[in-house]
């Protein structure tokens, strides 16, 4: 068998994700998450962060203010996540259900956001109060999908919580994608509070076993197991061990199981699923394209007593993604030239890849080191309309320099399938600057306009808060 040539195969990495599910009963964020998230673990260097939250407060005012604002758990994910390099690259939210996924900085050119949708199927699928919501991605080439779901309760309505699962899996096509079909990606990561229950024992052999840490006695009885022992498709889904306690259902601020006068059974109602495509044999490829190489390691599966704000207890799964990366170098080099100064556009040069597609929507930001998300930019710029060419690899575009200027509160529209193509190292910004907008509230602006100029080095884009200091930020392209 001839040897491989190193330079034409990318080396395999390995990716940690750690993923989190929780109903939180319309509670808010507790003070500290440290545990949840894993932020004091030993040895342990995480890279993609995926939570997702049931039964968040969605009361009419608090519906209104999240639609203004960050919902209050999203802020408080992005306070504690973004000063460890994390940026929140994705969200979707219907009703009481939320998913976010969050990445390291340096990851952010090699994924790549395709749909973010929500599966209603509460009141006949009218009603978003039970349902799925979804993000599809890619990363480093490879096809991912993440579904967080909460299913119909209660025990007698098992055969609903599959036809539930089975109607989300359904809706789940991507016409628009090279691969519609959600069963042909790579990887599916599925969970939330499913509801399934245990079957047939008596409250108090269940109590019982739980106080024993004898878990494996209620396995052949949790409806979840007993559902995968019967269906093909569910059985593809593959689950870690329940080794920990059932987490549901629990009295508010306390580890003590039901006490009400319904005193509901403990159950597995928060999982977390996998499912990996089927690879095809390695013989089965061509002799010039490597064979692929993409599995995923169950590192942990945990529930996390000490949080008692729900009756439900949150659930994690740290996960170890090794794969091949299918693309391995970024479509364009930015660099920033020279310092940027409050007097001055900054330039930047970049270079573009042989099979980069250009795009009307394609906008390079200026940002403070740290940012939480893609709408934290200071400032923009239109790369189409201020590009200057020298030559057929090398471009330079002038960058906003950070004047005074009107507020910005609304968000850059993006279409679907936006994402970081580039990003730079911290830039130096040699003074700061502030505007004080006064006791007044600020206007609300129009979305963006895209901005034309006969001489493209005048041009100076509006910034957008009331103060602002920064001393280094970065620059990123997202198209």
């Amino acid at each position: 068998m001839a040897a491989t040539n190193p330079q034409t195969e990318p080396r395999s990495r390995t990716l940690s994700i750690h993923v989190v599910t929780w109903n939180v009963a319309s509670a808010a964020p507790p003070p500290d998450l440290s545990d949840l998230l894993q932020l004091h673990t030993p040895n342990l260097n995480l890279d993609v962060y995926v939570i997702g939250l049931q039964e968040m407060n969605c009361g009419i005012m608090s519906l209104l203010s999240d639609t203004a604002f960050e919902d209050p758990w999203s802020s408080f994910f992005m306070d504690v996540l973004s000063p460890l390099s994390f940026v929140k690259v994705s969200s979707v939210r219907m009703q009481g259900l939320l998913l976010l996924v969050f990445a390291k900085y340096q990851h952010l050119p090699f994924i790549q956001i395709l749909s973010a949708k929500s599966t209603p199927t509460g009141l006949f699928g009218y009603w978003g109060n039970k349902g799925g919501v979804n993000i599809f991605l890619k990363l480093y080439g490879y096809y991912v999908s993440i579904i967080n779901c909460h299913l119909p309760p209660h025990m007698a309505n098992n055969d609903q919580r599959l036809e539930h699962f089975d109607r989300i899996l359904e809706m789940q096509n991507f016409e628009a994608q090279d691969i519609p079909n959600i069963l042909d990606h790579d990887l599916i990561l599925w969970f939330g509070d499913m509801n399934f229950r245990i079957e047939d024992f008596g409250l108090h052999f269940v109590r019982e076993s739980i106080k024993h840490q004898c878990y494996s006695d209620l396995w052949e009885k949790d409806q979840l197991s007993i559902a995968k022992r019967h269906d093909p498709l569910l059985r593809e889904f593959q689950e870690g061990p329940l080794l920990f306690p059932p987490t549901y259902k629990f009295d508010k601020n306390s580890n003590n199981y039901d006490t009400s006068e319904k005193k509901r059974k403990p159950a597995w109602t928060d999982r977390i699923l996998w499912r990996l495509k089927r690879q095809p044999q390695a013989d089965c490829h061509p002799p010039t394209l490597p064979a692929p190489h993409f599995s995923l390691v169950l590192r942990s599966y945990v529930s996390h007593m000490m949080y008692s704000i729900s009756d439900h207890k949150p659930v994690t799964g740290t996960f170890d993604l090794e794969l091949k990366p299918l693309v391995s170098a970024p479509l364009i080099t930015l660099l920033p030239e020279g310092p940027c100064t409050t007097e001055s556009d900054l330039l930047i040069s970049y270079s573009l890849a042989s099979d980069f597609l250009s795009s009307p929507w394609d906008w390079i930001g200026l940002y403070k080191v740290g940012l939480r998300h893609i709408n934290d930019y200071v400032s923009y710029v239109w790369v189409g309309d201020n590009q200057v060419s020298f030559g057929d690899q090398l471009n330079q575009v002038p960058a906003p320099s950070p004047e005074l200027g009107v507020p910005r509160l609304q968000q850059v529209g993006l279409p679907e399938g936006s994402c970081l193509l580039e990003g730079t190292e911290p830039v130096l910004v040699t003074e700061s600057w502030a505007w004080g907008c006064g006791p007044d509230p600020l206007p609300v602006c129009p979305r963006p306009h895209r901005y034309t100029s006969a001489s493209a080095t005048s041009l100076r884009l509006r910034m957008g808060f009331s103060s602002f200091t920064i001393a280094t930020a970065c620059v990123l392209w997202w198209g």
